[in-house]
């Protein structure tokens, strides 16, 4: 039986983050899968491209999940596995099961052995085509195709056009999944974008997203970022207040440093513009921003803080 042909059970996420990074994690899950859990993995239907997120370690796809690892040798076996890439079976370590003993060294490289001496194929231990996964998840054993997460967000930190209060590019791109969990058909608008970071992180995701921002110094900057890193994206100068057509989604990253002091009135017309052109809102703030936003006709649906040492950000949804 070919691999490719076999019917997924399900997708396994592994997570790792700091407790600064928590509730922002926290929070982005919420956004994927709808769940709140403590848990560094989760299991779901929905497929996520592991890369996406600045928090995922890695995705298996499930194909086998077994009480026993007998058990899952056994159907393993009467599978009769086809890989026409090179392989290489790996264990993956659960660090909710590792707390509990786990596996040792030895039995795990033992465990690698035995499943991959079932599947019909070419091992290659050091540049593999295709990895394949054995877990311990709840006390089951799973069995999939694995795929690592690779850093995006942290190839973005090397911009050649920088700015002291910009989000940092792990923040920002949490901040699009929570906005856009699922970008396929959906418009977003970054309408004060600065230099670009939410801009960049989103269409490194093929985000649809434009920019605009009233400070026309901050215009070449963004747009010089968008190119470095070769992708493709419209950034304008302008207001928020003239934004025209409709979106989906917004993502208002509020000013807040020396150069960029705005009243109690503009805020309000800040929020009141982007309730006028998009359904959805996404802030992220150092101030209270309850009473702009429920004057301006928005609820707000899911919120967080996310830390960094002593400075606080909060991440607000609204609809």
């Amino acid at each position: 039986m070919n691999l490719n042909k076999q019917q997924l059970d399900s997708y396994l996420y592994t997570y790792s983050y700091s407790k600064d990074e928590q509730e922002l994690c926290k929070m982005e899950q919420r956004a994927f899968f709808n769940v709140d859990t403590d848990s560094f993995f989760i299991k779901s239907t929905r497929a996520i491209n592991p890369n996406r997120s600045p928090f995922m370690r890695e995705r298996v796809d499930v194909l086998y999940s077994c009480p026993t690892f007998e058990e899952l040798h056994k159907k393993i076996f009467e599978a009769n596995l086809l890989i026409d890439e090179t392989f290489k079976v790996i264990f993956v370590k659960n660090p909710d099961y590792e707390k509990v003993g786990g596996v040792r060294f030895n039995e795990r490289k033992q465990m690698e052995r035995t499943i991959g001496l079932l599947i019909n194929g070419e091992v290659d231990l050091v540049t593999p085509q295709l990895l394949l996964a054995i877990m311990n998840i709840n006390g089951k054993w799973i069995f999939g195709i694995y795929h690592k997460s690779e850093a995006i967000w942290f190839q973005h930190q090397q911009k050649p056009h920088q700015y002291s209060t910009a989000l940092s590019t792990r923040v920002a791109r949490a901040v699009v999944n929570i906005a856009v969990p699922y970008p396929e058909g959906m418009k977003v608008m970054d309408p004060c974008c600065g230099i670009g970071t939410v801009l960049v992180e989103a269409l490194s995701m093929s985000v649809d997203i434009v920019g605009r921002d009233i400070n026309r110094l901050v215009i070449p900057g963004a747009r010089g970022n968008i190119d470095h890193f070769g992708l493709t994206g419209d950034v304008t100068l302008g207001d928020i207040r003239d934004v025209e057509g409709q979106y989906d989604v917004s993502i208002i990253d509020m000013p807040y440093n020396l150069c960029s002091v705005i009243t109690s009135q503009e805020k309000l017309e800040m929020i009141q513009s982007a309730r006028r052109f998009s359904r959805k809102l996404v802030i992220v703030t150092i101030e209270p921003m309850d009473t702009v936003i429920e004057a301006a006709g928005f609820q707000v649906v899911d919120r967080c803080v996310a830390k960094k040492s002593a400075f606080l950000r909060e991440v607000i949804v609204c609809e």
